[in-house]
């Protein structure tokens, strides 16, 4: 990472050709370096420029005109990084933007590394570092929950409910230093109810956003599912109906699939990772042999099954091993075919609690498999508005902050002294105010950032 008072620049937009490519500078000298390669048509002064506002113009440099451009400046505390910055949109081909931000370079800013301009956001105390996590969620969002899910903690719900929690804690902090630090003060005791409470308070928060901790990931990373069953039964057809689109060879010939095919489709608002597998049986040859295997693999370790069975037809002996493979999985059982009538023996799928009737060559049932999906994933109620972490290490500070706290109740109820209940309520408060980036390492900040795009 460069200085905190280095000014830097970087592409904001992707690496590819397209209609416009934005050049970021961003620091102290950001207008100055600007105005060195921009020239607005109608004679404005770039080092004149009010923030927030844009001029038409062409970018030159050693005595060339690269291209015509917009330059957009935003003047501090007032900008994204909380520094000044300004903001060339040019052409976007991909040599004409390489030209425009060695320009740049050469006029005084350093390349900048990845996440700096949101790093520098953070560190001038425009966002909280889970806020600063969450633009990267809003980037990589695949699907509308996850949309809303990383907006939810972009605008501050996970840091609000977060402070709230640490905010108790420091009270009590706060409560106890004075009693302990001013004995001949008139300053009456902590009460141990009352410090219960506080404690009891802020556990039952921190365990209430834990566990929404594998409902958000879900959102936002989708949830693995493997569609399984014999051959024949109609996995690629579904694999078809839930994608839109033609992806898995549909032939009346059983065993087309023989290796493991993958795609992700929203169903329900929900992202599934689709894996579209080989029929499971007895094979009758070694590649197809290989493909079953690979199959049950897929089985054995996705977070969610659809097991296709053939509704027109009785179960036979491949079927029955399959259901006993999902026993104890996660998994919908999708009746297909269902335009050829229903000649299947329902009962025998009585210990499933999801069981849904498709034709998906018909594309028929898929309301009633978006239901089953929200369900299966135990997502009904849930709303990704809510506060919900962003990464595995919101969700261990939050883990370890939950520890301490119990075991300050646990070490007050037990009669420890309450020096021993200050260390551990401090150690929760650290905690905390490592997920919101109160009190966090530079070493956590450099990590955190570094999974950043450079141009963020």
């Amino acid at each position: 990472m460069n200085e905190i008072n280095d000014t830097v620049c970087a592409v904001s937009t992707p690496p590819a050709a397209g209609g416009i490519s934005v050049i970021r500078i961003s620091g102290e000298k950001a207008i100055d370096i600007a105005a060195k390669i921009f020239q607005p048509f109608g004679g404005e002064k770039v080092a004149d420029m009010k923030g927030h506002t844009c001029v038409y113009g062409k970018v030159v440099y050693g005595g060339e005109r690269l291209d015509d451009a917009l330059l957009t400046v935003f003047r501090e505390p007032k900008s994204y990084t909380g520094e000044n910055v300004a903001e060339i949109s040019c052409h976007g081909g991909v040599y004409l933007t390489k030209r425009v931000l060695r320009a740049c370079i050469e006029s005084g800013a350093k390349p900048a590394a990845a996440g700096e301009f949101t790093k520098r956001a953070f560190l001038n105390g425009k966002m909280s570092l889970t806020q600063a996590e969450s633009v990267m969620e809003l980037i990589s969002a695949s699907g509308e929950s996850a949309l809303r899910s990383a907006n939810g903690v972009k605008e501050g719900r996970l840091f609000r409910q977060i402070n709230e929690a640490c905010q108790k804690l420091l009270s009590l902090l706060a409560d106890l230093a004075a009693w302990n630090d001013y004995p001949d003060e008139d300053i009456p005791a902590v009460e141990q109810g009352s410090m219960e409470t506080a404690l009891n308070e802020v556990s039952s928060a921190l365990e209430g956003i834990l566990l929404t901790y594998d409902s958000g990931r879900i959102f936002r990373n989708g949830c693995d599912t493997a569609i399984v069953g014999k051959p024949n039964v109609g996995k690629s057809t579904l694999m078809n109906m839930l994608l839109g689109y033609r992806r898995s060879i549909v032939t009346d010939i059983a065993g087309t699939t023989r290796d493991v095919i993958e795609e992700s489709a929203e169903v329900g608002g929900v992202l599934l990772r689709l894996s579209d597998t080989a029929g499971i049986h007895t094979a009758g040859d070694e590649v197809e042999s290989v493909g079953v295997d690979l199959a049950q693999g897929k089985l054995e370790n996705c977070e969610l099954a659809l097991a296709v069975f053939d509704s027109s037809q009785p179960l036979d002996g491949d079927d029955r091993q399959i259901i006993d493979s999902l026993r104890g999985k996660n998994c919908i059982i999708v009746l297909n075919k269902t335009d050829l009538g229903v000649s299947v023996d329902k009962s025998e799928f009585a210990e499933f609690p999801l069981v849904v009737e498709v034709s998906a060559k018909n594309e028929s049932g898929m309301e009633a498999l978006e239901n089953a999906v929200v369900n299966a994933l135990g997502l009904r109620e849930f709303d990704p508005q809510n506060a919900l972490f962003a990464n595995e290490r919101q969700k261990a500070c939050a883990a370890q902050a939950l520890k301490y706290t119990q075991a300050a109740g646990e070490a007050l109820t037990c009669g420890e002294t309450l020096d021993a209940v200050t260390i551990l309520i401090d150690k929760a408060a650290d905690c905390l105010m490592e997920l919101t980036g109160e009190k966090v390492t530079d070493a956590v900040v450099e990590q955190v950032f570094s999974r950043f795009c450079v141009g963020k």
